[in-house]
């Protein structure tokens, strides 16, 4: 259990995981081999103790010879740097480090070379972009994407929310689960928020690029400003902005609308604050203390913390499922995908009939890939659409009413499907959605109709088409993002269509 949560330089090639049991020494080692690893230096091989300097290579002096060696050899090193770039295979830690290779062959909508992320937030599926092609992998472009959602669609997620992960290394074989812990109040009515503990704890044993990095454009955002974008303007009309002005108000009291520009420095400011936390404890604690004081609390329950556990695993014949713990539907999921385990249709009704007026938890969900297999899956809720409507005067937080008598989570429910773990070449393939009670349904019937269909969904986005799982919305209600790696390829695609923005290169 502790191999699988502990820090991985992941890289396409390395399909070991270090372990961090023996003692600071061979934690500094692993450091410096894993900087070695990601900048995949050129390496000069030392002169041999018979070399002396007056030694002669084709009638030339030693120094000259040497001269003429070292140039060659940084002739031939350029060249195989520049192979390597263009090459399939560039590692995930140097992920970017070049333009996109030139190819002659194109590329459909939602294929990239290298590595892709798709979320409901154009801005933010712009910003994990730039992360990756700066040098951060998967996780580093999840992480971002997820603290750039929480400033620009308050009304699903947030600093406030509640955050739950499926992460697949390919280096390693290992898949891992982020868990928040047990709902928890922080006061009457409103849920004691675990997003930053939650995104720091994932990016502490996974990420690759500096903490602060990952902070800096959600604070920009927050403090420069964002635009409205048509989900936030249209919850914002649904709601009214009872407890949301002056943060998403006209001067007027009314709220804003699409195109409008909303800043929260407030916010900014405990990003700030955040971005020079070294460790969760303390990214939680420096939240907690200020909303202790806006709330009039003596002192704020610690609570349990986020975890990083193993992830469920159920073995198929067409591979290998990993899927979160309980209390999400994953284990809903697995049971559902067991009933029959020889039967590859979608079962019949896999969405039931929901009452009148029938709540669904308003959740946010986002996916990121790389060619070489590695997947990032996040979903994230505050419970209601803007959670309790309370903000935080001196966060710019919407606090959650996701407590401890709330329902258990029913919208976190991602999936990765492994062809084969003996197999490191094997497609891989990721489901996560959103917006339906009985999310596990959901997902269980995009899965075998994935698995049902007469070619695998990629190929099926090869011939222009969106695959087997398409269809107009996930049991008309809520979006699934699907993503997967195929032919050294990252592929990414939603349901409904068009629904959620994806970038990669």
């Amino acid at each position: 259990m502790e191999a699988a949560v502990q820090p991985v330089l992941y890289q396409k090639l390395k399909l070991w995981e270090p372990r961090m049991e023996s003692g600071e020494e061979e934690e500094a080692a692993e450091e410096e081999e894993g900087e070695e690893e990601t900048s995949e230096p050129l390496v000069i091989y030392p002169r041999r103790p018979q070399d002396s300097p007056r030694n002669k290579a084709g009638g030339l002096p030693g120094a000259w010879a040497r001269l003429v060696a070292a140039l060659l050899l940084l002739a031939v090193s350029c060249s195989l740097a520049v192979r390597h770039l263009q090459g399939k295979g560039s590692s995930a830690g140097s992920l970017g480090s070049g333009a996109p290779p030139a190819s002659g062959h194109a590329h459909h909508a939602g294929e990239y070379h290298h590595g892709a992320i798709i979320s409901p937030a154009v801005t933010c599926s712009h910003l994990g972009q730039q992360l990756l092609v700066a040098g951060g992998n998967v996780v580093d472009a999840g992480v971002a994407a997820a603290l750039c959602l929480a400033v620009v669609h308050p009304h699903t997620t947030g600093l406030g929310a509640m955050f739950w992960g499926l992460f697949y290394n390919s280096s390693s074989g290992n898949s891992t689960a982020l868990t928040p812990g047990a709902a928890q109040s922080l006061a009457p009515g409103l849920g004691l928020p675990t997003a930053l503990p939650a995104l720091h704890l994932l990016h502490a044993h996974f990420g690759h690029l500096p903490w602060p990095r990952l902070l800096t454009d959600p604070t920009m955002l927050a403090q420069e400003g964002f635009t409205v974008d048509a989900s936030l303007a249209k919850a914002l009309a649904a709601q009214g902005t009872k407890g949301l002005c002056p943060l998403l108000c006209h001067a007027d009291g009314t709220p804003l609308g699409l195109g409008a520009r909303a800043t929260n420095p407030k916010l900014a400011a405990v990003l700030r604050k955040a971005a020079l936390a070294p460790t969760p404890d303390l990214a939680r604690d420096a939240l907690l203390s200020v909303l202790a004081t806006d709330l009039g609390l003596e002192e704020t329950a610690a609570g349990p913390m986020p975890a990083l556990e193993p992830a469920l695993q159920l073995s198929m014949p067409e591979g290998i499922l990993f899927t979160t713990p309980a209390p999400s539907a994953g284990p809903e999921l697995l049971e559902l995908l067991k009933a029959d385990p020889h039967s590859r249709e979608p079962s019949p009704g896999p969405c039931p009939q929901l009452p009148p007026n029938a709540g669904a938890p308003v959740s946010s969900i986002l996916a990121t890939v790389d060619s070489s297999g590695s997947v990032l899956l996040l979903a994230s809720s505050l419970n209601s659409s803007f959670g309790s409507g309370q903000l935080s005067p001196s966060t710019g937080v919407l606090l959650s009413n996701m407590v401890a008598r709330s329902a258990t989570s029913p919208w976190a429910c991602p999936l990765i499907l492994h062809g084969s773990l003996d197999d490191p070449e094997t497609d891989v393939l990721g489901l996560v959605a959103s917006g339906t009670p009985r999310v596990a349904r959901a997902v269980a019937h995009a899965l075998l109709s994935h698995l049902a269909g007469p070619q695998k969904q990629t190929q099926h986005q090869h011939q222009g088409q969106q695959g087997p799982t398409e269809k107009p919305g996930i049991c008309g209600q809520g979006t699934l993002l699907q993503v997967a790696a195929h032919a050294e390829h990252a592929h990414v695609t939603s349901v409904p269509s068009g629904c959620c923005p994806f970038q990669g290169f």
